[in-house]
């Protein structure tokens, strides 16, 4: 049986990563955090710079086709701050068709923040030497343009992590995930 594949979405500075470490060791999954791809890319090249997005896509290629050979049982999870955007789906739909292909059952989560926390995390010491986004205006634009993306026809787990230590919101979201999965234990249909 395949190992669950686990997406985690949501704004920057909500605490994906923190909350994916916690929660890759009470599962005992392998975690590929958003930023694995982001920062060779970030440390290289300006964002204006087409060589930035050409090594980002030539990195996850890479990886994905790693991903294809990974030992079938691996659980793993993702992190992501995408939106709603027809760009976005398109990443998203990888995800979708790496579950389609290695028959993993897929949960995609998205970690909801009030704005004001989120821009305390987004400001916190630290983000910047890590190539976070660090940018309050950045932050408000995306949250007043954008909305998460939500993924239709799979299992969805949705948490407010506002008030949430890392720890207690991976806890949740581990019995949310294994609940999500009893109700819905089939791979997703691939991508057309």
């Amino acid at each position: 049986m395949s190992g669950p594949i686990i997406h985690i979405n949501g704004w920057p500075g909500t605490g994906k990563l923190t909350i994916a470490r916690e929660l890759s060791r009470l599962i005992g999954a392998r975690l590929l955090d958003n930023h694995s791809v982001l920062d060779p890319a970030h440390a290289l090249f300006d964002r204006r710079d087409p060589l930035h997005h050409s090594l980002r896509r030539a990195l996850r290629s890479a990886i994905f086709d790693h991903l294809r050979r990974m030992e079938l049982q691996t659980a793993l999870i993702f992190t992501d701050a995408l939106s709603d955007d027809v760009h976005d789906s398109a990443v998203f739909d990888e995800y979708r068709q790496l579950a389609a292909e290695r028959a993993a059952p897929f949960v995609a989560v998205v970690l909801d923040i009030d704005a004001e926390r989120n821009l305390e995390r987004l400001t916190a010491a630290g983000r910047a030497e890590r190539h976070k986004l660090t940018n309050p205006k950045i932050l408000a634009a995306l949250r007043a343009n954008h909305r998460l993306l939500r993924a239709a026809e799979l299992p969805l787990v949705e948490l407010d992590v506002s008030e949430l230590a890392p720890a207690e919101a991976a806890g949740i979201l581990s019995q949310r995930i294994a609940e999500a999965l009893e109700s819905d234990p089939k791979p997703p249909s691939p991508t057309p």
